[in-house]
């Protein structure tokens, strides 16, 4: 085993940085790190960059000098070169993200509970569904539990917090499903490690709603694909073909390129786009404007959806986002549900849509079974897709998962 740095000759704000890797194993680097106060931070997908500076007393402790080249053939022989395009890590809005795999009979299910209190009823029957679907599954331990000063939230948020990041760094777990929505997960996003959940590879985020700041985060941070689709509580009242299609785009991700399986959209805008889908509930996604971890819809088809949103108050969140440039360059979009709005209903919220949405000259659709409704289809974020508002379809270009 080695641990090997090159020489400092990498400019970066204004230092020069060296590379630190091992030619044996991530752990062995990131103990060797560890011991000399190297921040995780500084690790990205399978070295540590570290200043110039501190070249001389990491090869003091133990690391052997090698050129930039030879660390590149070492790292390349062990296995351990990891690109970036395989790995999770920051992406860019726009890009294609990284595919967890596909589930299989058996994978574990952790269920969290980032946002309120979660009903237990509700929830020991979404439960039976995933384990009927060959799935095992375990409960965070804040899952049944209800902060005391704040009974709007399922627990204080370190340990909301704890529990997400317990579940996403655990190697025996393949997907990470939100108990129920609500309101909290925005309290969460910056209490996590997003280094370490990273460095412990792909996982599946599922849930809707409140869920929107996690699928935002993780496409942001961890550059991997998210799936927008029924939490754990909301399962049971889904409609059998909808869950089916659920199960099936889990289980066998290529046979499903329609995820509205036939489901005719309404144009409000017509034309055909090709992008990123991205987006979610549109409450969510307008809180998240000015912080860190907003994505803009750059080069994506955003997909909407909400819950009590009056016709006026659906504007005005549009047109917040539209004043900060949310949807400068965006592909197209997809509403949702837009579910207990009051009268008239849908026929007001497609005129605001329309109005609001017309003026970017991309193709607007509406009417997808999306959000809070029985009827709820599960859609991924982070793949290529392309809409089409005269067939009123939308079709994804490859399969959700590995």
């Amino acid at each position: 085993m080695s641990i090997l740095v090159d020489p400092p000759g990498w400019p970066a704000h204004g230092r020069l940085w060296s590379h630190l890797v091992s030619d044996s194993s991530l752990d062995e680097l990131h103990t060797f790190a560890a011991r000399l106060g190297v921040p995780r931070q500084g690790f990205d997908r399978d070295h540590y960059d570290v200043p110039g500076e501190a070249y001389d007393r990491i090869v003091a402790a133990g690391a052997v000098p090698v050129s930039a080249r030879e660390l590149v053939v070492r790292l390349r022989a062990s296995g351990l070169r990891r690109r970036r395009a395989d790995t999770p890590g920051r992406r860019k809005p726009g890009q294609e993200l990284l595919r967890p795999f596909r589930l299989r009979p058996g994978c574990l299910v952790a269920v969290v509970a980032p946002a309120g209190p979660v009903p237990t009823v509700r929830l020991d029957g979404g439960l039976a569904i995933l384990r009927g679907w060959g799935l095992r599954v375990r409960l965070g331990a804040h899952v049944c539990g209800r902060d005391t000063t704040l009974p709007h939230l399922a627990a204080p948020d370190d340990q909301r917090a704890a529990d997400l990041e317990a579940a996403w760094t655990d190697p025996a777990v393949s997907v990470v499903w939100c108990a129920r929505g609500g309101y909290g997960s925005h309290r969460l996003v910056d209490r996590l490690d997003w280094t370490t959940m990273a460095a412990a590879g792909p996982r599946l985020l599922v849930g809707f709603s409140d869920a929107t700041a996690l699928h935002e985060s993780v496409a942001g941070r961890l550059g991997t694909v998210s799936l927008h689709a029924p939490v754990v509580t909301s399962l049971p009242e889904g409609q059998p073909e909808t869950t089916e299609l659920l199960r099936r785009l889990l289980f066998d991700p290529a046979a499903v390129t329609d995820p509205f399986d036939g489901v005719r959209l309404r144009r409000l805008v017509r034309g055909t786009a090709r992008g990123i889908l991205m987006g979610g509930n549109l409450r969510v996604l307008t809180a998240s404007i000015g912080t860190r971890l907003s994505r803009p819809a750059r080069d994506g088809i955003a997909l909407l959806e909400d819950i009590g949103e009056q016709p006026y108050r659906i504007d005005g969140m549009l047109t917040q986002l539209l004043r900060a440039g949310w949807f400068e360059g965006v592909r197209g979009v997809v509403a949702g549900s837009f579910t207990d709005t009051g009268d008239p209903g849908a026929e007001a919220v497609d005129r605001v849509l329309r109005d609001r949405l017309g003026p970017l000259g991309v193709p607007v659709a509406a009417g997808a079974p999306v959000g809070h409704l029985p009827d709820n289809h599960a859609v991924p974020l982070g793949v290529r897709a392309t809409l089409d508002t005269d067939a009123g379809t939308l079709r994804l270009a490859g399969p959700a998962l590995a």
